[in-house]
């Protein structure tokens, strides 16, 4: 099993070629959560779909590039599911904690679920929302 889950920001930053998440990357064995393609799908289809103008033809052409990349780079990832156990877990939290409520912070308590129902540290800069998840272990590779 994985011992690190990439949040969605971090598997941006790698898409984006940040150079201390690839290092780290390289040297580890990570996997990253449906929650995050999801996340990330949601970013581009709509940005994909407001092109309207046949003049922005380049713009298409541009997102639909990093579409693609996106893609391409989840083909070759482990990708966990969301399943019973990251369920019950994310239950419990949100019963215990009334803080881990907000609506805004639900994906993110869905993959630091996923990342206490198998024993793994989730990968993020995001401390202060991740930070509040009792029991989660959390490293921010970009300060590696």
């Amino acid at each position: 099993m994985c011992q690190y889950i990439l949040d969605t920001d971090s598997v941006s930053l790698i898409l984006r070629n940040h150079p201390r998440i690839i290092v780290q990357a390289e040297q580890h064995r990570f996997a990253i959560t449906i929650i995050t393609v999801q996340e990330q799908f949601n970013g581009w289809v709509p940005k994909i779909n407001q092109v309207r103008d046949t003049d922005d033809m380049v713009r298409l052409t541009e997102l639909y590039t990093y579409f693609l990349e996106n893609v391409q780079f989840y083909q070759n990832q482990t990708i966990l599911n969301f399943t019973p156990e990251a369920a019950e877990v994310l239950k419990q939290l949100l019963r215990e904690n009334r803080a881990l409520r907000k609506a805004k912070i639900q994906k993110d308590m869905r993959i630091a679920a996923i990342a206490l129902s198998i024993g793994a540290t989730v990968v993020t800069r995001n401390r202060r929302d991740f930070g509040q998840v009792p029991g989660l272990n959390i490293e921010d590779w970009t300060l590696s």
